[in-house]
C-alpha cells in the first residue's frame, strides 16, 4: 500500500471535521429532508430516518474516509493503492462520473438559491402569495440567461475558493460558514416558534404515527440518508486523503453525522412549525422552500429579515457542498495527471473543472429532461451502486486485521465495536442496497 506523501491536510481537527461537515450539509439537509419528511409522515419518517443514518450513514461514512485515509489519494488513485493493482479503477471514475454529473444540476438550484436572496434582500416577494411566487419561479426557470448568470456566479464563487490550497480555502471558509449556518438556523427556529399554531407543526414533526411507517417510507428514508450524508460520489474519499494520520475516523464520523443529522432536524424545525401556523400542506413537494416558503414569510411580522435570513442559510449550506463536489473533480484531474508528462497544477485544474461544469450546467438549465436524468441516474443509481462497491471493497477485499486496527484496538469493547462495524459493511449494508436497487426496478 503506498502512501500520497504530497498530498494536503487539513491542519486542524476542528477544520477537519468543519470542512467534512461542510460536504454532508447541504441542500439535502434545509431544501429536501423537509419536504421528504412531509411527505412521508413526520415524525414516523424522522425516526426510521435516524435508524438509517445509525445503521447506514455512519458506517458507510467511516467507510469512504477509511479508504481516503488509508490510501492517501483521492478518489482516483485510491483504490489502485490500497490493492497495489488497478482492478478497482473503475470505480474511481464512477466517483468522478458521479461528481460531475451531480454538480451539473446542483450548481444550477444554488444559483435559484442566490437569486432568491437577492431577490430577498430587494424586497421583491413583497405582498406575493403562492400563485404570483409560483410565476416568479416559473419565470426564473424560464429565463435562460439570468438562470445562466446565477449558475455561473455560483461555479466562479466556487472555483475561488478552490484556486487556494486546503488550508487556505476549504479548511479556512468551512471554520466560517459552519458556525454561521448553526447560529443563522438557530435565530430562525427561534422566530418560527414564536408563531401561534407552531406546536402543531412540532407535533407532526416530533410525534410518530406508526401506522404510517411502510416499506416506501424506509426506503425514501435510506435514500435521503445517502443523499444528506453525501456518500457515494468520493467527496470523503478525498477529505479522507487530507486527514492528519492522527485523526480518529470512527470519533470524526460520529461528530460529522451528529452535526449532519442536527442541521437537518433544525431545518424541520424552522419549516414545520411555520408551514402549520399558516396552514399549509406539509407534503406540497419541492416547491416549498421556493414557492410556499416566502408566502409564509410574507404574512409573519418582519418578513422582509426572515426572508433574508433563510435565503442566505439556504445559500450557505449550497456552497459548503459545491466546494467538496468540486474538489473531488480538481482532486481527480491532479493526482491522474501527476504520472503522466504534463502534470496539471491546481490552478490549471480548477479551470478545467470549471469549463466542464459550466458546460454540464448549461445542458441542464437548457433542458428539464436533461436536469432530471442528471438527478435520477446520480442520486438513484450511482451513489447506491458506489456505496455498495465501497462497502465490499472495505469488507472484503482489505484485510481484517487492518480495518480493527483502524477503528478499534486489539481488545476490548473497541475491538468489538469493530467487528460489528465489520459485519454491517460485510453483509448488512449490500442487502439494503440491493433493496433500493429492486425498488427502483420495480421489482420490490
Amino acid at each position: 500500500m503506498s502512501t500520497n506523501h504530497h498530498t494536503p491536510s487539513f491542519s486542524s481537527k476542528v477544520g477537519l471535521i468543519l470542512a467534512t461537515a461542510g460536504s454532508a450539509v447541504g441542500l439535502g439537509n434545509i431544501w429536501k429532508f423537509p419536504y421528504v419528511a412531509g411527505e412521508n409522515g413526520g415524525g414516523a419518517f424522522l425516526i426510521i430516518y435516524l435508524l438509517c443514518v445509525l445503521i447506514f450513514g455512519l458506517p458507510l461514512l467511516m467507510t469512504e474516509l477509511f479508504i481516503g485515509k488509508r490510501s492517501g489519494k483521492s478518489a482516483f488513485g485510491a483504490f489502485r493503492a490500497i490493492r497495489n493493482n488497478s482492478r478497482w479503477q473503475w470505480l474511481s471514475w464512477l466517483c468522478m462520473i458521479t461528481a460531475i454529473l451531480i454538480m451539473g444540476f446542483y450548481f444550477v438550484v444554488t444559483g435559484w438559491c442566490f437569486h432568491y436572496l437577492i431577490a430577498a434582500i430587494g424586497h421583491v416577494f413583497r405582498g406575493a402569495d403562492a400563485i404570483t411566487l409560483t410565476e416568479h419561479f416559473q419565470s426564473l426557470t424560464g429565463n435562460l440567461p439570468v438562470t445562466f448568470g446565477y449558475t455561473l456566479l455560483a461555479i466562479l464563487l466556487t472555483a475561488a475558493v478552490l484556486w487556494f490550497d486546503v488550508n487556505k480555502g476549504i479548511e479556512r471558509l468551512s471554520k466560517i460558514l459552519m458556525p454561521l449556518l448553526l447560529i443563522m438556523m438557530f435565530l430562525m427556529a427561534g422566530r418560527v416558534l414564536m408563531l401561534d399554531g407552531s406546536n402543531v407543526g412540532m407535533s407532526f414533526f416530533f410525534q410518530a404515527d406508526f401506522s404510517k411507517i411502510t416499506p416506501q417510507v424506509v426506503l425514501a428514508a435510506m435514500g435521503q440518508c445517502f443523499f444528506s450524508l453525501s456518500i457515494g460520489m468520493g467527496a470523503l474519499i478525498t477529505y479522507g486523503a487530507y486527514m492528519p494520520k492522527s485523526q480518529s475516523i470512527s470519533a470524526t464520523s460520529l461528530q460529522v453525522v451528529l452535526l449532519d443529522t442536527a442541521v437537518a432536524i433544525l431545518a424541520g424545525v424552522i419549516i414545520f412549525p411555520a408551514v402549520f401556523a399558516f396552514g399549509v400542506d406539509p407534503a406540497e413537494g419541492p416547491q416549498l422552500v421556493f414557492v410556499v416558503l416566502p408566502a409564509i414569510f410574507e404574512q409573519m411580522s418582519f418578513s422582509w429579515l426572515s426572508s433574508i435570513l433563510f435565503f442566505s442559510l439556504l445559500c450557505i449550506a449550497a456552497v459548503t457542498s459545491t466546494i467538496s463536489l468540486m474538489e473531488v473533480a480538481v482532486a481527480f484531474v491532479t493526482d491522474a495527471s501527476s504520472h503522466t508528462k504534463h502534470p496539471i497544477n491546481r490552478h490549471k485544474a480548477v479551470i478545467l473543472v470549471g469549463v466542464i461544469i459550466v458546460l454540464m450546467a448549461a445542458l441542464c438549465i437548457l433542458s428539464p429532461t436533461i436536469f432530471g436524468w442528471f438527478d435520477k441516474i446520480s442520486s438513484c443509481w450511482l451513489m447506491p451502486l458506489i456505496a455498495l462497491a465501497m462497502a465490499l471493497f472495505v469488507g472484503w477485499f482489505i484485510n481484517k486485521d487492518d480495518i480493527l486496527h483502524e477503528f478499534g484496538s486489539q481488545r476490548g469493547w473497541k475491538h468489538h465495536l469493530a467487528f460489528v462495524y465489520l459485519q454491517i459493511i460485510r453483509y448488512f449494508i449490500p442487502l439494503a442496497i440491493l433493496a433500493i436497487f429492486l425498488n427502483g426496478l420495480g421489482i420490490w
